[in-house]
C-alpha cells in the first residue's frame, strides 16, 4: 500500500508561485537606451530614389495618412513607418528632411520614392532618378 500526502486547501503552492513571479520580476534588468548598440540602428545608405505624385493624389499610404505631393514625405520598403530620414542628393549636395509613411518603391535597385515636393528640394525632379545618400535619424 503506498501512502499519499494530501496537503490542506492547496494555498501554499500557489502563493508560492505567487512569490516566484515577483522575485522574478524584481530581479530582471529593464532595458536601457544606453546599452543599444549601433548594431540596431538603420545605417546610412547610399542607392537610387525617384519620386511619385500625381496619379497617387488623395490614395492612403501605408500609415493611413492621405498621399499630398507637396509634403515632404517618402517610400521605404522596410524602414518603420514615421522614421525621419535625410536624403542628400549626391549630384548637388542638395538635402531634405522627409518622413517615411509609405512602402515602396517597387522597381528593382531603387531605395526610395519621394514625394514631388521632396523631389523638387533635392532638384531632382526633371531628372527622375537621383543618386541619394540616405541618413535614417
Amino acid at each position: 500500500m503506498t501512502t499519499v500526502l494530501i496537503r490542506a486547501g492547496g494555498a501554499i503552492p500557489r502563493l508560492f508561485l505567487l512569490c516566484l513571479g515577483l522575485a522574478f520580476c524584481l530581479t530582471t534588468v529593464p532595458a536601457r537606451a544606453d546599452l543599444v548598440s549601433d548594431d540596431d540602428y538603420p545605417p546610412e545608405r547610399i542607392g537610387k530614389a525617384s519620386w511619385y505624385g500625381p496619379g497617387f493624389v488623395g490614395r492612403k499610404t501605408a500609415s493611413g495618412d492621405r498621399f499630398d505631393p507637396n509634403l515632404l514625405t517618402g517610400a521605404h520598403r522596410t524602414l518603420p513607418l514615421g522614421t525621419k530620414v535625410r536624403v542628400t542628393n549626391l549630384k548637388n549636395g542638395r538635402s531634405v528632411l522627409i518622413t517615411i509613411n509609405d512602402r515602396g518603391p517597387f522597381i528593382r535597385h531603387r531605395e526610395l520614392d519621394l514625394s514631388e515636393g521632396a523631389a523638387r528640394e533635392l532638384q531632382m525632379k526633371g531628372q527622375g532618378v537621383a543618386q541619394v545618400l540616405i541618413q535614417p535619424l
